[in-house]
């Protein structure tokens, strides 16, 4: 690991959404030194989620010596907000305006439709650290994935809850790109491993996105079912509202699946609600490696509130192939877009906190999934891990 620096101050931009740190015009920055761009939610429904991802970038960075491959980094954040409406506009800045060479970050499908787009028309890699709809073949020119393919939860889940469950299950998530690729990853998959749906329609129920804070309505409905659980997808505060609400509704004694529902400051904010709850995710804290130990290890030691999310390490994560990409560019050429992205081609396995992975032909990772469960660990609630369900990618 590299010397450690100081945690820099923020700069704050006058533009909206716009934040800058690490290297500026007074600490020397030069020709040498490369500029990314990190969009990640800074306000909105998903602002904490946004928090784990930059926490995580920044984290890399700063254990980095400020640098990646050897080149001082300047960093440009910028707020998602909850959607395109919002993160389109960052994107065009970052990459017409402030010229970075890269973008990374991207928590929502819906954002992430629109800037990949945008990100191969100018020629600019993406490295997303979110959410990620399944893309066909031809359209993954410079775009690479560190996290997931929003499907692979409920891919990953889907068998073994048709297995050891005996009755339906209710699905119900919100009503945008990502809880749909989410919900469809499960549904198609729990119905041809033989399970049914609870739904009364037989279908998924849709919450809309981002208004639906009060879900009890919902839980009296469920209750009315004869389902012997129930999959979801939420995240950030809507997750909050979800779990607590269930706790006190009708529908309490049904046990709760899912994805995301309690990662990272979710879990704080739902405290006792949250115990028993199950979710599908290919990340925990509690994992056994030692890139896991030193990532771990490193969150604490920079006063980092509770333990590291998924959504940090795939942060963290992006910020590792990044600099294993410009550390393979010659010293002296210049570090491009293009250059960046022939070298993350190249990459072989990274060694990460979830375990070593590498790009598959879709350009995410092929990885683990694991089932968790919140349980008691010493004083503290957290994301045990259960059992392994499938290595997803190949």
């Amino acid at each position: 690991m590299k010397h450690r620096l100081p945690r820099r101050a923020l700069l704050l931009g006058t533009a909206a959404g716009l934040v800058l740190t690490g290297c500026t015009a007074d600490d020397g920055a030069s020709a040498d030194t490369v500029k990314i761009g990190l969009i990640v939610p800074q306000t909105g429904v998903y602002e904490e989620v946004g928090n784990d991802m930059r926490a995580g970038f920044e984290l890399y960075l700063e254990t980095h010596n400020n640098e990646l491959g050897g080149r001082k980094v300047e960093l440009l954040v910028g707020d998602e907000g909850d959607g395109p409406a919002t993160s389109y506009d960052v994107a065009s800045r970052f990459v017409q305006q402030d010229e970075v060479v890269a973008l990374t970050g991207i928590a929502s499908g819906a954002s992430y439709a629109e800037i990949s787009v945008f990100a191969q028309e100018q020629g600019v890699p993406l490295i997303g650290s979110g959410g990620r709809p399944t893309l066909d073949p031809d359209q993954l020119e410079g775009l690479w994935h560190t996290s997931w393919i929003s499907e692979e939860n409920g891919t990953a889940i889907a068998p073994y809850m048709a297995e050891n469950l005996d009755g339906p299950v209710y699905a119900i998530g919100p009503d945008y790109q990502g809880g749909h690729d989410q919900l469809r990853g499960f549904t198609e998959n729990f119905l041809e491993a033989g399970g049914t749906l609870a739904n009364p329609t037989g279908e998924t129920t849709w919450t809309k996105f981002p208004d639906t804070d009060n879900f009890l309505p919902y839980f009296t409905e469920i209750a009315q079912t004869d389902a012997a659980a129930i999959y979801t997808f939420y995240a950030g505060a809507a997750a909050v509202n979800f779990v607590q609400q269930w706790a006190q509704s009708d529908a309490k004694d049904i046990p709760l699946y899912g994805a995301f529902l309690t990662e990272g400051s979710a879990l704080t904010a739902q405290g006792d609600a949250a115990e028993g709850v199950y979710t599908v995710m290919n990340y925990s804290a509690d994992l056994d490696n030692a890139a896991n130990r030193e990532f771990v290890s490193e969150w604490t030691a920079a006063g980092l509130t509770g333990q590291p999310s998924l959504y940090a390490m795939c942060s963290w994560d992006a910020a590792s192939v990044l600099d294993q990409a410009i550390a393979s560019i010659p010293a002296g050429e210049e570090v491009t877009s293009e250059a960046i992205n022939a070298a993350v081609a190249e990459l072989g396995e990274i060694d990460s906190p979830r375990g070593p992975w590498r790009f598959s032909d879709t350009h995410a990772p092929v990885q683990r999934w694991y089932l968790r469960q919140v349980q008691l660990d010493g004083q503290q609630l957290s994301n045990v891990v259960i059992q392994e369900l499938a290595t997803l990618g190949d």
